[in-house]
């Protein structure tokens, strides 16, 4: 039985793979147009996968096509020397290696050319790759193509990477008739991003190549080759809400189809509900995996990175999407943000989100004591949340800590406000045994928070203080979201950090007998000492 994979590449009779056809067939044909291909993207994107299954595809339904297939992933530190001699004995071993796949044997002029290193530059590869294509001609009853993928390529040697780059050009303007035919490079960081020369560029006749995450339709025909394969089936919301919570990346899909499909033991005959799937969610927002480890090493790399995350997160107004901006080409880079449909800066996805929070959530803030009273659970008799006066404690709980919660350690100003609130909630729904999670995508100062308790799902809105109109708007904008989840009643808490700030509650019926209970909490005390300064001056 195949299984779902997160390891590296994956392979099509171990695991279950999403096809791509759109995208592998726009790589063929731009592969048999000659094109010199560039696809840079986070780690863990399914980059070396796509390329290798597209590559064997194009290789086997066509013997023109001749496939060379690299991986620069140790050669950075070496000198440019060795580095031309390592690349000169990987070439020969992926030569043999499709020769061997095709069941012949190289000419005995080919493998004498082969055995004799013939690269010690970027020159002499070029001419390197001109005496190959002449070699390979007589084989396989046509003329080759050469097709050279280079994965990992922003490892290559520093010193290397001009001359490289320059050669490949040469030879892509050297005619139609070329070796190689087609060049894909795939990597993290972009050409610019490698640090050459930047008074020129050795390499402006690339086209870049586009790989999304998985549509929420390529996510059903994931799980659906499973299904097939087994016969358990995913209830449709369970299918909705991995997309949903991992807006397709490839990795995270994977991972929570592992831990339904064979970490939580449910019966195979039984189908994978929404039930199984918070189960799941928790588990995955509560584990050390290699993505997440990426994505909070990340984000911690620059102090910078903290005031622009928040920043994306509590603006209405958000932060545009620069590419120019050398903190937003970094953090896209790492695969933490991206251009959003309103070209603004939006976190990848909600699972990112709530990792980020927990990335900046100071370990003590010192106030953990005074957020419950100690003789109410807010929980009925028949174990639901009395969420309104939960959070009529929190906000009981703001105004007794006042000035205090200023010295929240390293955490803004203004997200101070949501860092406390995700604090008190994350402590309640562990004294229960619930699940707390992100829902909404932000990037507008919007997210909602998720309370799950005895399958039953609570809705907390969030947002910043910035005017009126703004107010009345989230409102409708929660309204909505209750409506497609087919719930009745939310939540609503707006944080002010204006100094005259009042706190104030409401709780309304809104159209189609929505109910939502909105809270403004005044965030922002002075401390004594200023009052005390304020008062002597008058």
């Amino acid at each position: 039985m195949r299984r779902f994979g997160t390891e590296g590449r994956l392979y099509l009779e171990d695991n279950y793979v999403v096809p791509r056809a759109e995208e592998t067939a726009d790589f063929i044909a731009r592969v048999k147009q000659g094109k010199y291909i560039v696809l840079f993207a986070p780690r863990q994107t399914g980059k070396t996968t796509f390329f290798r299954l597209a590559l064997d595809k194009l290789t086997t339904e066509d013997l023109t096509y001749f496939p060379i297939q690299l991986n620069f992933e140790e050669y950075e530190n070496c000198t440019p020397t060795d580095f031309y001699g390592y690349l000169s004995g990987d070439i020969y071993e992926e030569v043999e290696t499709v020769f061997q796949r095709r069941g012949q044997v190289p000419s005995e002029a080919l493998t004498q050319f082969l055995e004799k290193p013939q690269i010690v530059d970027h020159i002499t590869m070029r001419r390197f790759f001109a005496q190959l294509s002449h070699l390979l001609n007589g084989h396989f009853g046509v003329t080759q193509k050469v097709v050279l993928i280079i994965d990992e390529f922003d490892a290559i040697p520093q010193g290397t990477v001009n001359g490289f780059l320059r050669s490949l050009r040469r030879i892509y303007l050297s005619g139609r008739t070329r070796c190689p035919h087609s060049v894909g490079i795939v990597g993290i960081k972009n050409i610019i991003q490698l640090n050459y020369d930047s008074s020129i560029s050795p390499f402006n006749i690339q086209q870049e190549f586009h790989l999304p995450n998985f549509a929420l339709e390529q996510v059903q025909e994931l799980l659906g080759q499973y299904t097939d394969e087994v016969g358990q089936i995913f209830t449709p919301g369970v299918v909705t809400a991995i997309h949903k919570q991992t807006a397709g990346q490839p990795v995270l899909v994977n991972r929570l189809a592992q831990i339904l499909t064979g970490e939580m033991d449910i019966p195979k005959t039984e189908p994978i509900t929404m039930a199984h799937f918070t189960t799941a969610h928790a588990r995955l927002l509560q584990e050390r995996n290699t993505n997440i480890d990426h994505l909070t090493t990340n984000v911690q790399r620059d102090p910078r990175f903290e005031q622009l995350l928040m920043r994306i997160m509590e603006r209405d107004e958000g932060v545009p999407f620069n590419p120019r901006n050398d903190i937003i080409d970094e953090l896209t880079t790492y695969g933490v943000i991206k251009r959003g449909a309103d070209d603004m800066c939006e976190i990848l996805n909600p699972i990112y989100l709530y990792c980020i929070l927990q990335v900046f959530k100071p370990l003590v803030n010192g106030l953990e004591e005074e957020y419950f009273p100690e003789n109410d659970d807010y929980l009925t008799p028949t174990g639901q949340i009395e969420l309104a006066g939960l959070l009529d404690n929190f906000r009981d709980f703001i105004a007794r800590a006042g000035f205090r919660i200023l010295q929240v350690p390293d955490t803004p100003q203004e997200s101070v406000g949501r860092h406390l609130l995700l604090a008190y909630i994350d402590e309640f729904v562990r004294r229960i045994g619930g699940v707390m999670y992100i829902e909404a995508q932000t990037g507008r100062g919007r997210m909602d928070i998720i309370l799950i308790h005895n399958n039953q799902k609570y809705i907390i809105e969030t947002k910043i203080w910035r005017g009126e109109n703004r107010y009345q708007a989230g409102k409708q904008q929660l309204a909505a979201y209750l409506k497609s989840e087919g719930a009745t009643e939310g939540y609503y808490v707006i944080f002010d950090h204006r100094k005259e700030a009042k706190p104030f509650v409401e709780t309304e019926t809104l159209a189609e007998n929505l109910t939502i209970r909105s809270y403004i909490i005044p965030v922002i005390q002075e401390i004594p000492s200023r009052k005390t300064e304020s008062n002597s001056i008058q």
